[in-house]
């Protein structure tokens, strides 16, 4: 995870939404690309996994900017997507071709509990009440996404116990 030029100690109200904003639009982006590959790869259950992710994360980027918008209109934005990185979405090694659905699920538990680590080291450099209150809810919502990739990975029988390396060709002779 990567901040670039962001003082926690004096984040306003509009530059933390709009930083909330951006860490969600990453990662819709990120699990978007994500179940392009496994579409690629034919692994399809995967895929929709992928792409549950994505929209879940769209939704709660879409109530964000409503927020914002109600809050503070058109204002201009001092926060870029420049800014940041992996602040939210998965690790761009964590696609593998024929992931399962179990092994798309843990790339995404370990995108929320990095997520959730994010706002817990930002807090304490907060000084604002406002931004205080923000990133607290933020905090919790990562848990409850945690919960959520949970409960997706409890409706899953165990992967069939073979790796990545049970589909390489051996080398082919020249």
């Amino acid at each position: 995870m990567t901040i670039r030029g962001i003082d926690f100690k004096s984040l306003s109200l509009i530059d933390a939404l709009d930083l909330a904003i951006l860490v969600e639009d990453e990662a819709q982006e990120r699990y978007e690309e994500f179940a392009g590959q496994m579409e690629q790869h034919r692994t399809p259950e995967a895929a929709r996994f992928f792409r549950f992710m994505a929209e879940n994360e769209a939704k709660h980027g879409r109530e964000l900017s409503a927020r914002r918008n109600q809050l503070f209109g058109r204002a201009a934005r001092a926060v870029t997507r420049a800014m940041l990185f992996d602040i939210e979405a998965p690790e761009y090694d964590a696609a593998r071709a024929f992931m399962s659905p179990r092994q798309a699920m843990g790339a995404a538990m370990a995108s929320e509990v990095k997520a959730h680590q994010f706002f817990v080291e930002a807090l304490p450099a907060i000084r604002d009440p406002e931004v205080r209150a923000l990133f607290e809810e933020l905090r919790e919502e990562e848990v409850e996404h945690q919960a959520l990739v949970q409960l997706e990975l409890d409706k899953l029988p165990p992967d069939s116990g073979l790796s990545d390396e049970d589909f390489v060709d051996p080398p082919a002779p020249q």
